[in-house]
């Protein structure tokens, strides 16, 4: 994929070296000359331009890239980015940093942002998710497509313990993506059995979330719901 990064600081060269490792073509955008920085990412395409201007984005052919990341540390820059990508570029996929926690309800489809990014809240997740056994933890949120990542680490004696995954009859809207066991990442297929300690990973809407609890916890989940 082409890849658009608005914001060539720590955050975006970080963003850019990952994705160029996984196999992407990126672009930075930068308007701060002292910023520009090409021999920190040399993988990379890089921009001197203002992320903020139509013609500036024209110019870096804005339309042909499938996703743009808006990560500068300024939130007011984030939205204006993510808004023209989406209504003047038709850019498939935006992704927005959030730089303030205040403001997280200004990152909508809207503003034509798919997935908002909030490093406060993206950090409470984490913690809850380093401490919690035995109910669903919200990591993220897609908001598009209004469904979330969540995550619910199986405890001792959960109904579906040591059974396959195609006997856990999950709701609607509702995937199981990926199973982390210890240091495996594990792609689940129905023959997989859930073992105590897996770290559940599911996509689905916020309306099935209670359920899913339910289901993999049975009495215990609803009870915590």
């Amino acid at each position: 994929m082409r890849i658009a990064i608005a914001g060539a600081g720590n955050v975006g060269r970080s963003i850019a070296q990952e994705l160029i490792g996984n196999g992407h073509r990126v672009m930075l955008i930068e308007r701060q000359p002292r910023q520009l920085r090409p021999e920190r990412v040399p993988e990379a395409e890089w921009v001197l331009a203002d992320a903020c201007e139509l013609s500036s984005l024209e110019e870096a052919d804005l339309a042909a890239c499938d996703v743009v990341v808006a990560a500068t540390g300024d939130d007011k820059v984030n939205l204006v980015v993510s808004l023209l990508a989406k209504t003047e570029f038709a850019v498939p996929r935006v992704v927005a940093r959030v730089n303030r926690a205040e403001n997280e309800w200004l990152f909508t489809e809207q503003w034509g942002v798919d997935v908002a990014v909030s490093k406060p809240r993206l950090m409470a997740a984490l913690v809850e998710e380093a401490v919690t056994v035995g109910d669903l933890v919200r990591l993220m949120t897609f908001r598009q497509g209004e469904a979330n990542l969540v995550e619910i680490t199986l405890p001792r004696h959960a109904p579906y313990e040591g059974k396959p995954i195609r006997s856990v009859p999950l709701p609607r809207d509702a995937a199981l993506v990926a199973i982390l066991r210890g240091k495996r990442v594990v792609v689940p297929t129905p023959d997989d059995t859930l073992e105590v300690g897996d770290e559940l990973i599911f996509v689905c809407t916020a309306e099935v979330e209670d359920q899913i609890r339910a289901v993999v916890l049975g009495s215990e989940g609803r009870e915590l719901g």
